[in-house]
């Protein structure tokens, strides 16, 4: 399972992804799904990863490949963002033109979506979430946050919270409430979580930071949004039972 998740403020870009890709009684599988292919100076590229592992794996090594490969296109010489979200959508569809029909012949979805945000050199930082059909969509001021996997339960913070107005720490601390919020409720998210903050017109990424289960910052922010929550309940009127019209 996953939860990722960009969020777009005017002044930068905020990233968020769990390493869960399978959890049970007796099962816990780690994998990075967030993964950094920024030049510093020239362009930050930041990509998050869903669905069936072995197809987002299969187009990270080709994204490395054209790297590679001085003569091929690749995320280092495309032209804009939207370039770069249209170049991995293409992938996208490569690897499911090679494995989709031996998956689904066995019953396996195939199915592989990622977040790309970050900026080029003289262009304005910009968000996308692209499909598994290779098409994609923008995130904007009006909608400003984009989720891969098990959005649900990390959604109503996002939506009472979060603005294309808030500050960077803000946007940062949305992404974590909205990340533990998830891992609360679905156990197929989890540590280690990346966060990755990214300042407009930087042009490099000089805030990270990965949290383990154990992490003492983790486990206190997850503390005190549960006490501050149940506080803030205690606070509301009552219910009108005398004029409900029950």
């Amino acid at each position: 399972m996953t939860y990722c998740l960009g969020l777009l403020t005017q002044s930068g870009l905020v990233f968020t992804s769990d390493s869960r890709t399978n959890a049970g009684v007796d099962s816990v599988a780690t994998y990075a799904k967030l993964f950094d292919f920024s030049q510093e100076g020239d362009r930050v590229l930041v990509i998050m990863t869903s669905g069936n592992l072995s197809s987002s794996q299969s187009v990270m090594s080709l994204l490395k490949q054209d790297l590679e490969d001085a003569g091929a296109e690749n995320l280092h010489n495309l032209p804009s963002m939207y370039a770069v979200a249209r170049y991995l959508g293409s992938k996208n569809r490569t690897i499911a033109e090679w494995d989709r029909p031996s998956l689904e012949s066995s019953n396996i979805s195939f199915s592989s979506r990622m977040i790309v945000g970050g900026q080029i050199k003289g262009q304005a930082h910009e968000l996308y979430l692209i499909y598994t059909e290779g098409n994609c969509i923008q995130a904007t001021p009006e909608t400003p946050f984009l989720q891969l996997g098990e959005t649900k339960y990390g959604k109503p913070i996002l939506d009472r919270a979060f603005r294309y107005e808030s500050s960077l720490e803000d946007a940062a601390r949305c992404a974590l409430i909205s990340m533990d919020a998830t891992m609360r409720s679905n156990l197929g998210v989890g540590p280690p979580i990346e966060i990755v903050a990214y300042t407009a017109d930087s042009l490099r990424i000089s805030q990270r930071c990965r949290l383990g289960e154990q992490d003492e910052f983790l486990i206190n922010t997850r503390r005190q949004w549960e006490q501050e929550l149940q506080r803030l309940v205690a606070l509301m009127p009552p219910v009108p039972w005398d004029g409900c019209g029950c």
